[in-house]
């Protein structure tokens, strides 16, 4: 089942979900939208260099990471990992779907499926790929929306992972760095 809007009310007003900054925008129909947040990680274009999970090079070889000023650009087909504004805590019986903002997706770029586990508190770190021309983007602007939806019985094993507790642009975990 999707959370409406009245249903994120009453799980924030009771303290299972947890979303700060809670803006006047940021409860939609059926999920919450979010910002984006200042850190950015451009992926280099290194071909000459294998990425071994077992024995990672150094994190400074793969990813460029700053962070942004009163905005940042996402240049034409590359892949940039940025974060989201908001940190939130999911209660272990909800997950969330992250989808780009139709506003965004109609300039072209691109966030992979990804999918908030039940039981994750952090910020969100979101992969973007460019589009065909340049695109513009300002921290603080409402970016994903993130889709809630209720689990018929809580988990059994709520996410308690690397990425638990976030904050900034968390690189891969066998990277052990943190970008923020």
């Amino acid at each position: 089942m999707i959370l409406s809007d009245r249903d994120i009310e009453a799980l924030i007003r009771i303290g299972e979900l947890r979303v700060e900054p809670l803006f006047h925008d940021t409860i939609r129909e059926n999920g919450l939208d979010l910002r984006l947040g200042r850190g950015y990680c451009v992926l280099r274009g290194r071909r000459d260099l294998v990425l071994d999970p077992r024995s990672p090079p150094n994190p400074l070889e793969l990813y460029d990471c700053r962070e942004a000023g009163d905005h940042l650009i996402v240049p034409p087909g590359r892949r940039m990992l940025l974060h989201t504004l908001e940190y939130i805590r999911l209660p272990e019986y909800v997950a969330g779907l992250v989808n780009l903002r139709s506003t965004w997706a109609r300039t072209g770029i691109y966030i992979p499926a990804t999918v908030v586990d039940a039981g994750f508190e952090g910020q969100l770190t979101i992969e973007v790929v460019g589009s065909e021309f340049p695109v513009k983007l300002y921290p603080g602007d409402r970016f994903l929306h993130l889709v809630l939806v209720k689990l018929n019985t809580p988990t059994a094993r709520p996410y308690s992972g690397e990425y638990h507790g976030q904050k900034g642009v968390r690189l891969p975990k066998f990277m052990a760095w943190k970008a923020s």
